[in-house]
């Protein structure tokens, strides 16, 4: 296996006297620096010939102390520079051959001091009660109805995050076809299934040490909850036959 560049915190730097290890001890390695790291992911990275640990006669994968060093290399690169894998094994190849290759830049860099500070969590656009009544032209008996079944549900100081409008608008639309509240709560226990998840994926980023990573859990948030609301979209038109515009 090449040399792997030597860069950041090591992870598992005790990995490095012990002898071939298991993908289970592999992962449990990792994970002391990158807790959203998966068996799986170690595949992946396999089968995109980032590593190639040893196998035994009966096909076990058996990792050296160099492999999980450039497995951590990898995930970093991931992490702290948006690399692709693509651009990743050819860094390491390069590097494999001897040859002084600087570090690829793409897109934006999260990188010792010129890391920026994590933004701040945007402030949630807000309605008030009177405000979503008027936008949703229902009385306060239709409001507290769907409240009930947890189709929309105030924030802690009584307001409605903005999105509570664009919900309301669509149960409008859907009880003029006969669609009552009461039958949209399989959709609801849906969308708290499909959020829970996106949480559970998320999780570990927003946990962790490092500010950036922590801060990168809102762009993966977005990302995953745009997945899914594609994904449901399309699950629904096949069910259905049908093919939205």
């Amino acid at each position: 296996m090449p040399r792997t560049p030597s860069g950041g915190a090591r992870s598992g730097a005790a990995a490095t006297d012990s002898g071939p290890m298991s993908i289970g001890t592999v992962l449990g390695v990792l994970r002391d620096e990158f807790p959203e790291v998966t068996i799986s992911k170690i595949r992946f990275l396999e089968s995109e010939g980032l590593v190639e640990p040893q196998r035994t006669p009966s096909g076990y994968r058996k990792f050296s102390p160099q492999d999980v060093e450039r497995l951590a290399h990898v995930l970093r690169m991931q992490r702290d520079h948006y690399l692709p894998l693509k651009v990743i094994r050819e860094h390491l190849d390069a590097v494999a051959r001897g040859e002084a290759v600087p570090l690829p830049v793409v897109g934006r860099q999260r990188t010792g001091e010129d890391a920026p500070a994590p933004p701040e969590r945007p402030t949630v656009a807000r309605v008030g009660r009177t405000e979503l009544l008027a936008a949703a032209q229902i009385g306060e008996d239709v409001l507290r109805e769907w409240e009930s079944y947890g189709l929309v549900a105030a924030l802690e100081d009584g307001a409605y995050d903005a999105e509570a409008v664009t919900v309301a608008s669509l149960i409008t639309e859907l009880g003029r076809f006969g669609i009552e509240p009461r039958h949209l709560r399989v959709m609801k226990a849906a969308a708290d299934r499909e959020a829970g998840l996106v949480d559970q994926v998320v999780a570990p980023l927003r946990r962790h040490r490092n500010p950036q990573t922590r801060a990168h859990a809102e762009a993966r948030t977005k990302e995953l909850a745009a997945l899914t609301v594609r994904l449901h979209a399309a699950l629904v038109q096949t069910a259905l036959g049908v093919r939205l515009p």
